[in-house]
This record gives C-alpha cells, sequence and structure tokens, in this order.
C-alpha cells in the first residue's frame, strides 16, 4: 500500500504530455466512498486525450487524469453509506449522472450533459491512488473475483450494453468489427446473450486479437489488408456466417467498417456503432434505408455493471484472458504506448505493486 500521504495521478495536460503528478487525497461526500485504486486498465479514450488533445466535443480545456476502467479497495465511507464498509473490494462504475435532468430522470444517465463521468474535459478520471466516487456506483467483488477482473468489468459493461442495444439474442448470427478490448468483449457478450454464429474482423496485422478470438470461440476471423474490396468481405462474412448477418457490433468507428456493415447485414437487421474512430464518414445510406437497417449507438452503458459482474462471478465468461500486459504506475509511459501501438489487447496499470505471489507480472 502507498504511504498514506501519497496520491500520485496520470495527468495529460496536452497531446503526448502526459505526467505522474501529486494530488491532494480527496474527502469523500455523505454519499460517497474513498477508494484506493488497486488496478486501471487504458481504453481507447484515454489514448485519444493523450495523443490527439481529446476526441469530438470532449476536447481537453484543463489538465485531467486519465482512467477509468478501475477497482479498488474502500478506505473511508461518507456519513450516509451503509452498504459498503472499509476494506471492501469494489469495482468501480465510472459514469454517473446528475439525478436530476430530464435525461436521468429517463434513465439516461450514460449521456446526462451534467453527470460525473470520467474521464471527460471536466472531471478527473481514477488512474490514481486514491479516488472518491458516488457508493451506489461502487460494486462489492465476490472474493474469488481478482481486482483485474474488477476492473475490466467497465469494458465488459460497455459491451453488454451494446449487445442489449442491438437486440442480440438466442440464434443471431452476429458480424464484430475490430478485434481490440471492446471487440472482444463485445464477442464474449455477444455469445453470452445466446449469439450461435460470429465473425470478427480486423487488419492483418492484428494477428495476436484475432488469434484470441479464436481461442475465445468465434466462428470465424478476418484478416483485411489493404487490397480488400468491400464486395469480398461480404462474401467471406457470408460463407462464414451462412448467410447475412442479424447484428452488427461495429467497434472500430472506420468508415470502411460502417460501409461493410450496412452491406453484410440482412434487411431489417440491426447495426450499432460502438467505436469512436472517424468524425465524419460516408455510408451507403440509400441501401441502409430501402432495406430498412436500423443503425443505433451506444455510449458508455446503462445500468449495465450488475449484469456485468454477476456473468463473471458465475463463471458464465471468462475474462482474463484479455489482460495482456501490466504495468506498475511509475511505468504508466511505457504502458500507454504499449496501449497506443496495439501490441496488446487490454493493458493494466497496478497502483498497488504486488509481488508474484499474487500471480502479477510487471513488464518494466
Amino acid at each position: 500500500m502507498m504511504a498514506p500521504h501519497q496520491n500520485l495521478a496520470a495527468v495529460v495536460h496536452g497531446p503526448n504530455d502526459l505526467r505522474l503528478e501529486q494530488r491532494s487525497i480527496p474527502e469523500p461526500a455523505f454519499n460517497e466512498v474513498l477508494l484506493e485504486v488497486d488496478c486501471c486498465g487504458i481504453c481507447g479514450t484515454d489514448i485519444h486525450f493523450l495523443k490527439e488533445g481529446g476526441f469530438g466535443s470532449q476536447m481537453l480545456i484543463k489538465p485531467i487524469v486519465l482512467g477509468h476502467e478501475s477497482s479498488g479497495i474502500v478506505r473511508k465511507v461518507g456519513s450516509k453509506v451503509t452498504h459498503l464498509k472499509v476494506g471492501d473490494r469494489v469495482a468501480i462504475e465510472p459514469a454517473a449522472g446528475c439525478r436530476t435532468c430530464d435525461l436521468c430522470k429517463v434513465g439516461k444517465y450514460n449521456v446526462c450533459l451534467d453527470g460525473k463521468h470520467c474521464t471527460t474535459q471536466k472531471h478527473d478520471g481514477n488512474c490514481s491512488n486514491f479516488y472518491a466516487q458516488y457508493a451506489d456506483c461502487c460494486y462489492k467483488l465476490p472474493d474469488h473475483v481478482s481486482m483485474e477482473e474488477g476492473a475490466m468489468l467497465e469494458p465488459l459493461s460497455v459491451a453488454v450494453y451494446a449487445t442489449r442495444i442491438a437486440d442480440i439474442r438466442l440464434g443471431s448470427r452476429v458480424i464484430i468489427f475490430g478485434a481490440g478490448p471492446i471487440g472482444l468483449m463485445c464477442l464474449i457478450a455477444a455469445k453470452a446473450m445466446g449469439a450461435t454464429r460470429t465473425v470478427i474482423l480486423d487488419l492483418a496485422r492484428a494477428k495476436h486479437r484475432l488469434d484470441l478470438a479464436k481461442k475465445l470461440g468465434v466462428t470465424g476471423t478476418i484478416a483485411i489488408t489493404k487490397d480488400d474490396k468491400e464486395g469480398d468481405l461480404v462474401k467471406r462474412i457470408h460463407e462464414i456466417l451462412g448467410g447475412p448477418a442479424d447484428r452488427v457490433l461495429e467497434c472500430t468507428g472506420s468508415e470502411p467498417g460502417i460501409r461493410i456493415s450496412i452491406r453484410a447485414t440482412r434487411n431489417a437487421g440491426q447495426i450499432c456503432l460502438v467505436g469512436l474512430g472517424n468524425d465524419d464518414v460516408k455510408v451507403p445510406m440509400v441501401d441502409a434505408i430501402s432495406r430498412e437497417i436500423n443503425i443505433l449507438t451506444a455510449m458508455r452503458f446503462n445500468h449495465d455493471f450488475p449484469a456485468a459482474l454477476e456473468i463473471v462471478a458465475s463463471g458464465y465468461v471468462n475474462i482474463k484472458p484479455l489482460a495482456s500486459h501490466h504495468f506498475d504506475l511509475k511505468n504508466v509511459h511505457e504502458a500507454f504506448r504499449v496501449a497506443s501501438e496495439g501490441e496488446g489487447n487490454k493493458v493494466l496499470i497496478h497502483l498497488v505493486p504486488r509481488d508474484t505471489n499474487n500471480n502479477k507480472k510487471f513488464v518494466n
């Protein structure tokens, strides 16, 4: 455990300007808990903040702490908190609505304009030794669920939400574009929802990710090269699925991914756009409209942490293979380099040092 006065945080000041800085330890409000963060995964949005200074409307306006895929230990509880106690191990849901706006009142806290969503331009993330969060956004982990699994519940919740939006059900034939962390989580979630035939596509240089998809039980994989034509890829997708897809989870945000999603989906099929990629894309919209393809979007998650925790805790799904790299906080720059260059899959930063007796291997 870090010295109680130390609260180091991974702070981005601008493009390619990441610093480890000392921050004050927050005091939890009446409905919050103070957490000693144990493990924090690196997300694509963290990389956007570091490499480009943000994404879409979420551009840096001040230095912010990165990280939002975390687990931690409760170190202090607010005066009105009753369901958690000091020492509890928890997964941290990093998005909370303001609880009073129209969006929150109809259950869309995930896109609340005034919510406490980390990491965003207005709110710090939790790649720091200590972090205060609403107690109702902290989910107690059973003893047999590791802190690494607790941190990975956030991307799994994103995937669970996307599969619900896409209405994946028993017998669905599903395309997943992108075999990165979210794409593979979507594969896991889609199979848990009942998808029976699945195909995942990624660039040929991402062979290690496609190989992991095979281990996770995907029906087929397609390694895309620069010479591949849209029509040829659609044909290969149909061959693997045995026909057009019922549902698509597009996790790259790329123009080719969205275009092929439309062309490879059956009439009245559904496409859920999950990934943040190109700001503007050119798509075959007439084709989509004439075949009544439903194009939907998913942002963050919407009360999906309980389901994500349940399917992991029950043993129904195994997300452990997705953790490819482990770094100590002092090596945060190397952790972000590995994550941004796509060398592995889910890169985890450990803020509480571990020894080999706890089965943690650090990459120095």
